[in-house]
């Protein structure tokens, strides 16, 4: 009879969960060009806390960081529930989160975290690609499931007090206001900022081999070094959430989708110092050796403002990327639109993605780039030489991009591949851009174009 009972409370819970990974987002998968499982969102227990239970105070000058810890396990104790953050601005140190808990922020609630670098220790971690040495993420979680961050309010990484700063990238005034409180400036053009943090400064949500994970409408902003960073994550949800950074920000990305499977990317704002929608999937060896790439990935109704790429792929593509679609998204003043980049070494495939129904205006680099010479100066009129192929080739094929509008561009096109892996397969349908000067291709194969109208001027 025990056995009964547990066998039919476990199909109830299958039928449960198969019906809530069903009706949600169906319209994203109507006429995918690939299969894909429908993403699940995280279950979580009707428990409900408010910060203030647990000791917290929202003056903006008490440190809460063990308020957090303790409203945290106190609810995983429960079997998880909501973390209520009211109005106020909650100063903290870093927030640790567990499986079945949604941190859920209401209007006028900011989530401030301290500029205290002892707060943050150094620990073992991955950026950009590789296992690397840093600080502990303002917030993080490793191996869960069924975990969501909610609400209205603001997270706030206080990266100001974190970053280097270029002097060419601000205003005078804005340089001097920078750089007025502390830190050091070298040779006129570099700040940096106290306590040596520059190279150990983290990415400010940072979700490890995670299962489940929604996030959704709260704003991230100011961030120390990237801003959303899910690792080898399945089932992730990002929905209406704002992702700001200033446009100086230093290695300011929106969002970096690495090795990630079964994700969707929708209605989100973006406005940040680097590349906005990225998706990663490890570097060089470490990265093929992990071989986990990206794969099943929908973003749709995305806007970009600042960015240097609206949507993005690479440089870290080492495991692979496919079965992506993009569409309906808008891009206003990124430095570049779409944009593929690379470089030998790396090697990894991308293929299968399809990107549609693109608007962009005001782009001052290029509207479509690929560039597997990633981080060295174009030269058009040198050739390079040919390599043997091996597995440190990256290869970019089989890329559709259809519908799409720029109004403003550098290059409309700018193909820079390979000569011993051509970028290749690449079908562009339905294009119209106004650019400053004539595309580039270079090292590509089986560029197909239909009813592409490309304005010099």
């Amino acid at each position: 009879m025990k056995k009964m009972t547990v066998l039919f409370a476990l199909v109830l819970f299958c039928i449960t969960l198969n019906a809530q990974c069903k009706k949600h987002y169906d319209y994203l998968y109507e006429g995918l060009p690939f299969t894909m499982e429908k993403v699940c969102l995280p279950d979580i227990p009707d428990n409900r806390v408010s910060l203030t239970e647990y000791g917290g105070r929202g003056d903006g000058m008490t440190l809460n960081t063990q308020a957090f810890a303790s409203a945290i396990n106190s609810l995983s104790e429960k079997g998880g529930g909501t973390l209520v953050v009211s109005q106020g601005v909650w100063l903290t140190g870093p927030i640790v989160m567990k499986s079945k808990i949604n941190l859920h922020l209401e209007s006028g609630a900011i989530i401030l975290f301290s500029e205290q670098l002892d707060l943050y220790p150094v620990i073992e971690t991955n950026f950009e690609g590789v296992r690397a040495k840093r600080c502990q993420s303002p917030i993080s979680g490793s191996d869960l499931h069924d975990i969501a961050i909610t609400g209205n309010g603001i997270i706030d990484g206080n990266g100001r007090f974190w970053r280097p700063l270029k002097r060419e990238k601000v205003t005078e005034n804005q340089w001097k206001a920078l750089t007025s409180t502390s830190g050091t400036v070298k040779d006129g053009r570099m700040w940096y900022p106290d306590n040596n943090r520059v190279n150990i400064r983290p990415n400010m949500l940072s979700l490890t081999r995670c299962k489940n994970v929604l996030l959704q409408g709260v704003t991230f902003k100011d961030s120390p070094c990237w801003n959303l960073h899910p690792l080898m994550c399945e089932n992730v949800t990002i929905d209406g959430v704002t992702v700001k950074n200033p446009g100086y920000a230093q290695n300011g990305d929106g969002l970096d989708l690495e090795s990630c499977r079964n994700a969707v990317i929708v209605n989100t704002l973006f406005d940040v110092g680097d590349d906005a929608i990225c998706i990663k999937s490890g570097r060089d060896k470490e990265g093929r050796e992990r071989g986990m790439p990206t794969e099943n990935v929908i973003v749709s109704g995305c806007t970009v403002y600042s960015g240097h790429g609206g949507f993005v792929i690479g440089s870290e593509m080492s495991g692979g990327a496919r079965n992506i679609s993009v569409s309906n998204c808008q891009f206003l003043g990124t430095d570049n639109g779409l944009r593929f980049k690379s470089t030998r070494g790396r090697g990894g495939t991308v293929e299968k993605i399809y990107i549609r129904n693109i608007s962009m205006t005001d782009i001052s680099g290029d509207a479509i780039r690929f560039n597997l010479h990633y981080g060295t100066k174009f030269e058009p009129n040198k050739e390079i030489e040919k390599l043997p192929v091996d597995e440190t080739t990256p290869s970019f094929r089989d890329i559709h991009i259809e519908s799409v509008s720029c109004n403003g561009a550098d290059h409309a096109f700018f193909f820079n591949g390979l000569p011993e892996m051509p970028v290749r397969d690449i079908f562009i349908d339905n294009v119209n851009i106004t650019a400053s000067n004539q595309s580039v291709f270079k090292y590509c194969e089986n560029i197909k174009q239909n009813n592409v109208n490309v304005v010099v001027k």
